[in-house]
């Protein structure tokens, strides 16, 4: 299994462009690993095949992730400064209507969500653009598609852009300062309780550091051992590499978009490499 597992940013627009707007972006990239023949299969499978929970054949496989849970993960927008925006699951639609319902049978995009509610209002007004883009009501549609599916992205990212003390006494702008089990159950367990009650009977399984940061505390003793409380199988930063059978169960490697690869040129090569058997 040599599978690279990319992410997303939603929220990432700053033209329409393939380098300043992630929904050009993933709409390009799904026809490019389309014509590169390989196969996009949901990230949980990614998960099972590590754990030992299924024998599925991943070889040439792609996983999609992406990360903070706008509204524009699922929901058509129109951006104040750079127009209509199709959302990232509209986006895997129109790449069924344009290549036919069987190619990609098994698309899949996994979204990684904020669970606080009045930390996603304080993101929406303070990092986009104050139209209520971080709601949790298309959370369940989504998930009824078939074609997403619900995780957990901590309880308020503990973003610097919420001007709200840090649970626990944490400071803003940092995931690494999630240290301890007070802290650890405050923003992991805890999100986990608040995204379940929405999506219920769904449950989140899978959780995705904030910043990317995962600190020894997290990796190596609150997410292994304290499974009854969060309830996660695994867990995903970016790393870039592909995930392998050695990969840490904790911090699983992702590729992100405008960060590791800017370009069509520089995803082939990604791909490609990591692909190789």
């Amino acid at each position: 299994m040599r599978v690279p597992i990319l992410a997303y940013h939603a929220v990432n627009i700053a033209g329409n462009d393939y380098a300043n707007n992630d929904h050009v972006a993933f709409a390009a990239d799904l026809r490019l690993i389309d014509d590169l023949g390989l196969r996009v299969v949901p990230v949980h499978w990614v998960v099972d095949r590590l754990l030992g929970a299924a024998g599925r054949d991943l070889a040439g496989c792609v996983a999609l992730t992406c990360d903070d849970g706008s509204d524009l993960d699922f929901t058509d927008v129109e951006h104040p400064s750079h127009g209509p925006q199709r959302s990232l699951y509209h986006c895997m639609a129109d790449f069924h209507v344009e290549r036919g319902a069987d190619r990609q049978p098994d698309l899949h995009l996994t979204c990684f969500v904020i669970a606080s509610a009045e930390a996603r209002a304080q993101l929406d007004r303070n990092c986009l653009a104050g139209l209520g883009w971080m709601s949790d009501c298309w959370w369940r549609p989504a998930l009824a598609t078939g074609r997403m599916a619900i995780e957990n992205h901590s309880f308020d990212h503990n973003h610097a852009a919420i001007p709200l003390p840090g649970i626990a006494g944490m400071v803003r702008g940092s995931f690494h300062v999630v240290d301890n089990r007070e802290r650890a159950d405050a923003e992991i367990a805890a999100a986990a309780r608040v995204i379940d009650a929405v999506i219920a009977p769904r449950r989140t399984s899978l959780f995705c550091y904030p910043y990317s940061h995962a600190n020894d505390y997290l990796v190596r003793d609150y997410l292994p051992n304290h499974q009854g409380a969060h309830g996660m199988r695994a867990a995903f930063g970016d790393g870039a590499t592909p995930v392998t059978m050695q990969s840490e169960r904790w911090n699983l490697p992702r590729y992100i978009c405008g960060h590791h690869w800017k370009s069509q040129e520089e995803l082939r090569a990604i791909l490609g490499d990591a692909t190789e058997r």
